[in-house]
């Protein structure tokens, strides 16, 4: 992932007011806080894709069990380039 698609999802979050820190100890790009590390938890841990990158079953899998087990909600950020947008997809996790 590049530099340019990552900062625009970080000041997307800042902009919303959002507290946001690397994600790399919770195998994503951000860790995503409302008040700060310290202050509360991190609700979310953030992927950043662009749209034609590949999204596998498997790997929404993985980051959603990984996200359940450290109590946080797992979110893809997607940059489109053409219009410097940033949208976010989540998942819903339930036991079947």
């Amino acid at each position: 992932m590049l530099f340019k698609e990552k900062f625009l999802v970080y000041k997307e979050l800042r902009s919303r007011g959002y507290i946001v820190t690397p994600g790399i100890k919770f195998g994503s790009d951000f860790a995503v806080y409302e008040h700060g590390p310290g202050i509360d938890h991190a609700p979310y841990i953030i992927q950043v894709m662009v749209p034609q990158a590949n999204l596998t079953a498997t790997g929404i899998v993985l980051a959603g069990r990984l996200a359940t087990t450290v109590k946080k909600k797992f979110l893809i950020a997607v940059v489109n380039h053409s219009q410097e947008d940033v949208e976010f997809l989540s998942f819903e996790w339930w036991r079947a």
